[in-house]
């Protein structure tokens, strides 16, 4: 079948090619019917060439299309060959000065703060690095895809519109001259018929609706029984479902399923089956039964397969007339007019109308790609960007509606494009005045709100989810709304006037929709039964805020426009009052003999809501009055003396009485979304368009009327109205926290926003923000990122904080963690205000707290005196005059008897403290005025005189003054001693600047001496005090000591006790003590120096008990954690293809991937270790049947966290005194040189070699024992000696256990401790461990000793001991097996073929394994030859080996693979070495000894670790320093001549024949020849990958890439690998791959190949590094990339430019090669239970 499927294909295709594009041009050409002829085509060829069969093959069929159907049309527009054609009219054609380039997803944007002219103006990465704006402040965000570069549109930009690129040269002017200049006449016939004829084609076919027939003039003769089954694209249903349906409809696998869902969801829709009607009809409807359970199902169509022949030509129509309009603009300038041309229908009938009308109906990739064509055509052209603005404000209720009821997102519908066109100012000018838009916007958004209450009011009670959606579709109207009106105009027109006040009048409705929306009562006797919907009306609120600033800024800008809004919106607030006053009783008060009439009105009893739109912008309006000066200028046009202040301040002043009963604690049975509301009203968010005018609203009230009046009206809503009319009812109520609100609002009235919010207070705008910052860093010293989150933003994001935060705060820089700072200037603290209006509670008390402190430090008084503050503006200069009123100074003097009296009355120091900054208040006003007192000028504010009078008879009360005097010295007023000081102070100031007038002196006032002399008395008090405390503090001491001595005598032998043991228990402390002085170290050979052995004790950190290390007793181990590596890989790709059989006994120099053991050092018993393991595996069984979570730790891996510290670990290594002793015979005979014992040493082999011969003839037939005669043993060689192991049972049982853990993690199998690989997975784990650590020692220029932190050197001495003892549990005969073979390597014997060249090994490894099995042949050795000559010999014979291998693959200065070294090398040696002798006289010589010392150097530094933690021979105190003579000290300590060569000399017999052996290898000579490569020395460390500087170069790259699987689609997460720099598609279900049976994500796919589990990855659009350790474990790491503030910014939501911090990445970098990648992912999941939930195996 599949064979005939293929003849098919390729006959077609060949009666496809002969089709000739000229033929067919000319042809159509000498038409007289063109459209019938170009259908005819398209009708026979289409379906021959698009959708074929099941699956696309969209290579062909862009072939095919090119060839038959494009190139014709190509020939017949150019009238010529089209690849001479285009380039004509290329040339032809003027560059652009737009650039126009549309946004991939995820490609990196720049917006610039200072030139843009709002945040949607963006520049692609091209121009921005070639415009002027890199120097500025720029905002860099990822785009979304779909918004095009503003490059070269000089509305966009203040300054700089064009980049280099695009710039006008100085010839072209910038007057439009018509594009079609350039074109001939027949060519712009010809361009106009085909483009006619193709889009009106395109158009048709994909707004075509029927499934079964094709449009007239395209129907063919033969009709085929071939249908897809269509599946489309929806945001409702998840992937899962759509992958779950679709294996059940069409019986695909999962692959396939996800496959088909990751193209439906990219294009929209995706065909799942192909074949005839019922077999297509049936998978539908199984699709649609599946999915209609709990939503509408999934769209499915049976479509007849010409139809999606059609339509995907008709797409690649679209992108084909895209991309010929780029070749002249003149092109483009037809495409225009042919779209916008009216059709013959009329209105709504042109085919731009029609696409966009049936937008919603299109799927996915139909949209994006005729938007895509709008934007290259209608939105280049300027001329037809208005034309298309027109049509689409026209249409613009119909598409918001479409938008509305559709699922696709916003990116996805054509109301997006709103944005384009919008944000224009010129266009959004003239769609304002001629098309009516802002009332259109306003209208179509209160449509889509109908639900209302009787009185008309919003309401969003009880949403469903449908409702719900559509409410958040339909606020993006109002950011369409935010668009028009973010530039302002700066000329108007009568018509611009006029219709911007219809708008505003439209908009008035929209917000008397919301007054008094959601209203609130209190719930009395039960809390209430279901929270009410507060979120919509809030949201509601916020997203209309910066709509209702920029309309009071439109309004601000012409005084006729401020003038007319004014009177509207108060008309619009008397209508909603209106309804508000009636039935309710009026009543008069009357305090100090003033009265007022208002009404009966309880906030806690009644209706209250916090939503006031109106009255709110009547506020904003009322202050643009005072600050545009209309006020003063034109008072007759101004409707002021209609304002009834009472009415004004009433809804308001409910308002702020509800947020002091909510703080009172008296709305609690309301629950949590009246306190969410209070919160928001007070939020940095809401505030500016709620509180704030509020507060405003009152003082536009207050500044109307008489303050008694005012106050009295507060106090009575405040339910504070009897306490002080009534003198004695006071007594009786605890008041407190509403009096405390009063007393603060008073504050605030007067205090501070009057002052500086611009047009109160004489002030501007920059002073308000230098206000609100000097606040928040009074608290605490702030980050950039928290400051701007505590600043409002305007409609530009932007909180204006740069311009003056300088002149407030000093910046400082971040350390390694941490954030960089700002903290306040010292001199700004005068400025504080403790009561500053933004504070919340918590943020007030913290300041004082703050401030207090500070003071103190400075040795200053700690009174925090009120600021003084900037004079007010006429229309609000009354305001202070509440100061100095009667109730005022009635409030204040009752609440100062109270604090005098102080027996039970309802005040508190709260209370008081504010009565004092109030009175601070009035004394600085005071003074201000006589300090700014001009001749002709009375003052009115006469605060000083008022609080000096006593109250009147009857009560006869002291003043207000007297009462201050009286309360300085009351001791339980101690924290404001200071504040009542400087009152009186400032009192006496302004006594003196009063009589200044005449000049004569003033003697000192009594008040002043009593304060003199009271504050005398009370530093003599406090230093008596003082004085008499420290007295008590030495006697008790003395007492303390007195009895510590007693203890000591009584309990003397004890004491001894504790000494001695604390000399033996500093066991670690003195290994590195040099305990022989004098005397040269030598950690190895037969003179290796002596140590005496120091007891090691220890405690257990589960039992808390001491023990000594000792071979018998029982086992102490340590937590450690095992895990592979490949820190120093030098080839990743490496794969152990079957673990079983893998033989690990080599490594290669390539350390492709190494066993690494690192430990947190803190020691338990081995059978205390156990029992906590057995519990938290218990634990985890029962946690596993209550609910399925990761923990931080894989129980089921042995993984378990160390109890004291809670590191990671998954075994223990047994703690072990110095094994090497134990091994240790006398030494009585002489010491062999290298060649004897090479020599004993192969007898020794070739005897065990024929003993396991014999064993295996043995036990196959009968005894064999003449061999056995033969053999010459060595002397003193007991082959049949068992030795006897000394460890106790414990401690074996550890050694075991341990080795198991490593071989099971290392080799990545199950455990078997019987596996013969065992023991070298622990040597090899002891090398590479030591290997890492010199390597980061190296890499961090330290020295080699001195300078381990105690847990590694912990670990180090453990692990070493454990390699040295581990033999000891592993079979004998095994471990001499070993040896054998690694000596072989060396030393060449006729039994062991085919073992790794030279070129091929690690030396290292080699050493350690030789060493470390050695003592398996030295137990059964009785001749008397000390362990060391053994050692000693093995380390010469590897060093000489590396030396061979160094000078092998050393490349000397100039010549090839060290080609000198070779020829010498391959001499006969003993020459070799005279030559070198000579050689090295030679400046190439002295290279090539450099290259050597260079190269042995990381050998010796690894080897002089393991020495020294093997045998404990302390380290010579040279070596713990960097030096220059490093080189010598390490050979000296490792017992080997300076002179490495000597090596050489001295044993020159039996090197000949080694080297030669080595260097006449197979492998060595392809080598040699340059056939195969070979690892050089020292290797280079490794590090992680260089990051760019800047890091929009990242983003730039990661939108380049594209997913490797889905067709060129792009990735959504590109994440970059920081170790090998891979980028990788994270995160989607595209790249999953499989792994041990599991589906994992791209990332921890790779963490296997490249980091063997573990891995660190940059994910490029968020910004935040990525650590995975194995499938269950990750966490989420601060980047190193830092904004100028210091911060990080993850999610890349503020946009500030990014730069490397080299120092972070190196920190990363260290995390890395000391392998604590799992360890701080494991701390992070420790800390962050989230972290736990994530599948981190999916990304």
């Amino acid at each position: 079948m599949a064979s005939d499927m293929e003849t098919e294909v390729q006959a077609i295709d060949r009666s496809l090619l002969d089709c000739s594009a000229e033929e067919v041009a000319v042809k159509w050409l000498q038409a007289t019917d063109l459209p019938k002829e170009v259908y005819l085509h398209l009708a026979y060829y289409i379906p021959k060439i698009y959708s074929r069969g099941p699956n696309p093959a969209p290579q062909r069929e862009d072939m095919l299309a090119q060839h038959i159907l494009l190139g014709p049309m190509e020939w017949y527009l150019c009238g010529e060959d089209p690849a001479f054609g285009f380039p004509k009219l290329e040339q032809a054609n003027k560059p652009s000065h737009l650039c126009g380039r549309v946004f991939k997803v995820g490609e990196p944007t720049y917006s610039c703060r200072d030139c843009a002219v709002d945040p949607t103006c963006v520049l692609c990465m091209e121009c921005f690095l070639g415009s002027i704006h890199r120097e500025h402040r720029y905002r860099m965000t990822t785009s979304g895809g779909g918004g095009f570069c503003d490059c070269g549109d000089t509305e966009a930009w203040k300054e700089g519109p064009y980049c280099q690129k695009h710039e006008l040269s100085s010839a072209e002017t910038a007057e439009e001259e018509d594009p079609l200049m350039h074109l001939s006449e027949d060519m712009i016939a010809r361009a106009y018929n085909i483009f006619a004829i193709m889009f009106q084609y395109a158009v048709d076919i994909l707004t075509w609706e029927k499934e079964n027939e094709l449009p007239p003039g395209l129907e063919t003769l033969e009709k085929s029984d071939t249908y897809y089954c269509m599946l489309f694209n929806d945001e409702v249903h998840t992937y899962e479902q759509v992958i779950y349906t679709l294996q059940k409809a069409v019986n695909c696998t999962q692959k396939e399923a996800i496959g088909f869902a990751t193209t439906v969801d990219r294009d929209g829709r995706r065909s799942v089956r192909y074949g005839d009607f019922q077999y297509c009809d049936q998978a539908k409807s199984v699709i649609v039964r599946n999915t209609s359970r709990q939503t509408k199902p999934l769209k499915v169509q049976v479509m007849h397969s010409s139809i999606v022949a059609h339509q995907s030509f008709g797409l690649k129509l679209l992108t084909w007339l895209g991309n010929i309009i780029g070749y002249s603009d003149g092109l483009r300038r037809i495409l225009c007019q042919v779209g916008l041309q009216e059709g013959p229908d009329g209105e709504n009938s042109s085919l731009v109308d029609k696409l966009m009308l049936s937008d919603s109906k299109l799927w996915k990739g139909a949209r994006s790609v005729y938007h895509q064509l709008f934007m290259s055509s209608l939105l280049m052209d300027l001329k037809y960007k208005k034309l298309f603005a027109i049509r689409f404000a026209r249409n613009y209720e119909r598409l918001q509606s479409d938008y509305v009821k559709d699922d696709h997102d916003r990116e996805f519908s054509i109301a997006d494009l709103s944005v384009q066109i919008f944000t224009v100012p010129s266009l959004a000018r003239m769609l304002i005045t001629e098309e009516n838009l802002m009332t259109t916007i306003i209208k179509t958004f209160m449509d889509h709100l109908r639900h209302r209450d009787i009185q008309g009011r919003f309401q969003f009670e009880r949403y469903t989810a449908l409702q719900a959606f559509k409410f958040r579709r339909v606020q993006s109207l109002i950011l369409d709304l935010k668009y028009v009106l973010i530039t302002k105009p700066t000329d108007w027109s009568n018509d611009l006037r006029q219709k911007f006040l219809e708008g505003f009048d439209a908009f008035l409705e929209l917000l008397k929709c919301m007054q008094g929306m959601d209203p609130i009562t209190r719930q009395v006797g039960q809390h209430i039964e279901m929270e009410p919907e507060w979120e919509a009306a809030f949201t509601l609120q916020m997203k209309l805020t910066h709509v209702i600033s920029m309309m009071q800024d439109w309004c601000a800008l012409d005084e006729k426009v401020l003038i007319e809004a004014y009177k509207k919106c108060l008309t619009v607030l008397m209508q909603c009052h209106s309804g508000f006053t009636d039935g309710e009783q009026p009543i008069v008060l009357s305090i100090c003999g003033h009265s007022v009439e208002t009404i009966r009105y309880c906030v806690s009893q009644e209706k209250v809501s916090i939503h006031l739109p109106v009255s709110r912008l009547l506020a904003g309006l009322h202050v643009l009055l005072s600050k545009s000066e209309v006020a003063y200028k034109f008072p007759e046009l101004l409707p002021l003396s209609e304002l009834s202040p009472p009415l004004l301040i009433e809804h308001p002043l409910r308002c702020l009485v509800l947020c002091a009963q909510v703080h009172a604690g008296m709305w609690r049975r309301n629950g949590f979304s009246l306190v969410n509301q209070i919160y928001y009203y007070h939020n940095v968010k809401c505030r500016r368009e709620m509180f704030d005018k509020d507060i405003i609203m009152l003082q536009t009230g207050l500044s109307m009327m008489d303050p008694n009046h005012f106050l009295m009206i507060m106090l009575s809503r405040f339910d504070l109205y009897q306490i002080f009319s009534t003198p004695d009812y006071g007594k009786r109520f605890n008041t407190e926290n509403t009096n405390k609100v009063l007393l603060y609002l008073v504050i605030i009235f007067n205090g501070e926003k009057n002052r500086f919010s611009p047009g109160m207070g004489q002030v501007n705008a920059t002073d308000e923000i230098k206000r609100e910052i000097i606040h928040q860093l009074s608290i605490r010293p702030m980050a950039h990122s928290e400051l701007v989150k505590a600043l409002p933003e305007n409609e530009n994001k932007e909180t204006g904080m740069e311009s003056v935060i300088e002149a407030v705060a000093c910046f400082k820089k971040p350390g390694l963690t941490g954030r960089g700072l700002y903290e306040l200037k010292p001199e700004c603290t005068k400025d504080f205000n403790l009561y500053f209006y933004h504070f919340s509670r918590a943020e007030q008390s913290k300041a004082e707290e703050a401030q207090r402190k500070l003071k103190r430090q400075n040795r200053e008084d700690t009174a925090l005196p009120p600021p003084v503050l900037p004079p007010l503006s006429p229309l609000f200069a009354s305001l202070i005059n509440i100061l100095q009123s009667d109730v005022m100074l009635c409030i204040m003097g009752t609440i100062l008897q109270w604090a005098v009296e102080h027996n039970g009355y309802a005040w508190s120091e709260s209370m008081l403290q504010r009565v004092l900054h109030l009175i601070g208040m009035a004394l600085q006003e005071e003074k201000q005025h006589l300090e700014n007192l001009n001749e002709e000028n009375v003052v009115t504010f006469t605060f000083t005189q008022k609080i000096s009078k006593p109250g009147e008879a009857p009560s006869n009360s002291p003043s207000i003054l007297a009462m201050l005097e009286t309360l300085q010295n009351a001791p339980h007023l101690e924290v404001h001693k200071d504040m009542i000081r400087w009152i009186l102070k400032t009192f006496n100031a302004i006594k003196k600047l009063r009589e200044n007038s005449s000049t004569s002196p003033v003697p000192e006032t009594e008040g002043n001496i009593i304060e003199e002399g009271s504050r005398d008395k009370d530093k003599a008090e406090r230093k008596r005090k003082a004085e008499i405390a420290r007295l008590r503090r030495e006697k008790i001491m003395a007492q303390m000591s007195e009895m510590q001595r007693h203890f000591i005598d009584e309990n003397k032998e004890l004491f001894q006790q504790t000494l001695e043991e604390l000399a033996t228990s500093t066991s670690r402390a003195l290994d590195n003590s040099p305990t022989v002085s004098d005397t040269k170290l030598t950690a190895l050979g037969p003179k290796q120096t002596r140590v005496t052995e120091q007891r090691q004790v220890v405690t257990c950190i589960l039992c808390q008990e001491e023990q000594e290390v000792k071979v018998d007793s029982r086992a102490m181990v340590l937590a450690a954690f095992v895990q592979r590596s490949t820190v120093l890989s030098k080839n990743r790709n490496k794969v152990i293809q079957d673990p079983e059989k893998y033989d690990p006994l080599f490594m290669h120099p390539e350390l492709s991937c190494g066993t690494h053991t690192g430990s947190c050092g803190h020691i338990m018993h081995a059978h205390c270790w156990q029992r906590y393991f057995d519990a938290v595996q218990a634990k985890e069984q029962r946690r596993q049947q209550r609910l399925r979570v990761h923990t931080s730790y894989d129980v089921e891996n042995g993984e378990f966290l160390c109890p004291l510290c809670e590191c990671l670990s998954n075994t223990v290594i047994p703690l072990l005194p110095p094994p090497r002793g134990l091994f240790n015979r006398l030494d009585f005979s002489d010491q062999p040189n290298l060649a004897q014992w090479m020599r004993t040493i192969s007898q020794q082999i070739k005897a065990l070699y024929i003993l396991r011969e014999e064993e295996s003839a043995n036990n196959s037939c009968g005894s064999n024992s003449e061999k056995m005669d033969e053999l010459q043993l060595p002397k003193g060689f007991r082959p049949d000696f068992q030795p006897k192991n000394l460890y106790s049972e414990s401690i074996k049982e550890m050694l075991t256990t341990f080795g198991t853990a490593i071989y099971k993690v290392g080799l990545k199998v199950h455990p078997n401790e019987e596996d013969l690989r065992v023991p070298i997975m622990c040597w090899g784990s002891c090398a590479y461990t030591i290997q890492t650590i010199e390597q980061i020692l190296t890499d961090e220029n330290k020295p080699l000793f001195g300078n381990l932190p105690c847990r590694q050197d912990d670990c180090l001495t453990s692990l070493t001991r454990f390699a040295a003892a581990h033999w000891t549990v592993s079979s004998l005969s095994a471990v001499q097996g070993h040896f054998c073979r690694l000596l072989a390597s060396l030393v060449p014997n006729e039994k062991n073929e085919n073992l790794p060249c030279i070129l091929d090994i690690d030396m290292f490894h080699l050493l350690v394994s030789l060493v470390l099995s050695f003592p398996a042949i030295y137990c059964q050795d009785f001749s008397g030859v000390s362990l060391g000559t053994g050692d000693l010999h093995i380390f010469h014979l590897v060093t000489m080996a590396h030396i061979v291998q160094i000078l092998l693959t050393s490349s000397t200065g100039n010549a090839g693979p060290g080609l000198e070294s070779i020829a010498i090398l391959l001499f006969h040696t003993s020459k070799v070495l005279l030559v070198w002798i000579a050689l090295k006289e030679m400046s190439s010589g002295w290279h090539l000894w450099r290259s050597i010392k260079a190269g042995i150097m990381p050998f010796l530094r690894c080897s002089a670790l393991f020495f020294h933690y093997l045998n404990g021979v302390p380290v010579p105190s040279e070596i713990q320093v960097t030096g220059a003579s490093q080189f010598e000290h390490l050979c000296s300590y490792l017992s080997l001549p300076n002179n490495l060569i000597c090596l050489f000399q001295e044993n020159s017999k039996i090197m000949n024949t080694l080297v030669e052996s080595w260097c006449s290898n197979n492998e060595v000579n392809r080598y040699l020849e340059g056939k195969r490569q070979a690892i050089s020395y020292a290797r280079e460390s490794n590090k992680l990958i260089d990051l760019p500087d800047d890091y929009s170069c990242l983003i730039n790259q990661a939108s380049n890439f594209l997913c490797p699987k889905s067709g060129g689609d792009k990735s959504r997460a590109p994440t970059l690998c920081l170790v090998c720099g891979t980028m990788l598609c994270s995160q989607s279900y595209c790249c999953q791959t499989e792994l041990e049976g599991e589906d994992v994500g791209a990332c921890t796919a790779h963490t296997y190949a490249c980091g063997s589990g573990v891995g660190i990855f940059l994910r490029v659009r968020e910004c935040q590094v990525l650590f995975l350790a194995g499938k269950t474990k990750g966490c989420f790491y601060a980047p190193p990339y830092l904004d100028d503030y210091g911060e990080t910014d993850q999610g890349l939501r503020r946009g500030n430019p990014l730069h490397l911090c080299k120092e972070r990445f190196k920190k990363i970098q260290k995390l890395w090669q000391q392998h604590s990648i799992t360890e701080e992912i494991g701390h992070a999941q420790e800390a962050n239970q989230t972290l736990v939930g994530i599948d981190w195996q999916h990304l």
